[in-house]
């Protein structure tokens, strides 16, 4: 059943994203940051946003991140009965491309942690694929950590392709976006990895359970595995929330903005000198004018 509402290109970005990070987190750590440092996990995974979006953009409006989704069903701005398929794909994207860089990099991993699995200690590698708090993290702070970190990725994304306000241009959304997910995981990823992003963490740490490290990825830190599930999904639809209240709503409705008058002039001369657009249905006269 749950293969029946698998999104394929849903699947594909997470995997694409998935892909990017965890291969960077795998080569860092096992090289212990002799062939890169903390700074290229975090720009691998923008990368790999970027790339996503760029793929499947134009097929199902590049969802990465079920709190993302969430927050779209919430707005209106996707179908309610598109936030479980689209999350499971989620899910299932992530869990492919954890296998596949475990797959690329075994030897690395076996060899930096001198052929055992591990959550804990010095030679553990379950933090290339999952996040897991810092010693020091109260479970109360690392909640806080998440819902901030996904309330201001939402809060960001939501304005760029508002007409009212400054749109972004389209073909530029998915750079943008990745660079307001770098600087989520440039500035608040200490704590606790800034996982920001439920699938990003369930489908890696499911597949660190099968492949090997145990039930240990779960129990470790006081059951701590909940806190990046539950908290970007409050975290999401609270920064759609603040966005609503303190941007949008602010915002001037359509009929009182300022009329760009040169476009108009240069629509109306169009049409003059082409009047055979003017004719016929109500759907020439649209593509004309607007």
């Amino acid at each position: 059943l749950c293969f029946m509402v698998v999104r394929n290109d849903i699947l594909l970005q997470l995997f694409k994203l998935r892909l990017f990070g965890c291969s960077a987190a795998a080569q860092v750590k096992s090289s212990r940051e002799t062939k890169g440092q903390y700074l290229s996990i975090n720009m691998s995974f923008s990368v790999g946003v970027m790339s996503a979006m760029y793929l499947t953009k134009g097929i199902s409006g590049a969802h990465l991140n079920p709190a993302v989704t969430l927050s779209f069903c919430i707005l209106r701005k996707v179908k309610w009965g598109r936030l479980v398929p689209y999350c499971l794909s989620q899910v299932l994207g992530a869990y492919v491309a954890s296998a596949l860089v475990y797959v690329v990099y075994y030897d690395a991993i076996m060899e930096f942690g001198e052929g055992v699995l591990t959550v804990h200690g010095p030679n553990e590698t379950a933090s290339i694929f999952a996040t897991y708090p810092s010693q020091y993290l109260t479970l109360g702070r690392s909640f806080l950590d998440q819902v901030v970190g996904t309330g201001m990725l939402m809060f960001c994304i939501l304005s760029l392709e508002e007409k009212r306000n400054t749109p972004a241009p389209s073909d530029l959304i998915p750079p943008i976006v990745a660079t307001i997910v770098l600087g989520i995981s440039m500035s608040m990823s200490a704590n606790c990895g800034a996982a920001i992003n439920p699938a990003r963490d369930l489908g890696p740490r499911l597949f660190t359970l099968t492949a090997g490290w145990g039930t240990e990825v779960f129990t470790c830190y006081n059951y701590w595995f909940w806190v990046p599930l539950v908290a970007p999904l409050i975290g999401g639809p609270l920064g759609s929330c603040l966005y609503l209240v303190f941007i949008e709503w602010q915002l001037p409705t359509p009929e009182l903005l300022p009329q760009d008058k040169s476009t108009t002039v240069c629509t109306i001369s169009n049409s003059i000198k082409e009047p055979a657009t003017t004719q016929g249905t109500g759907d020439n006269l649209k593509s004309t004018y607007f």
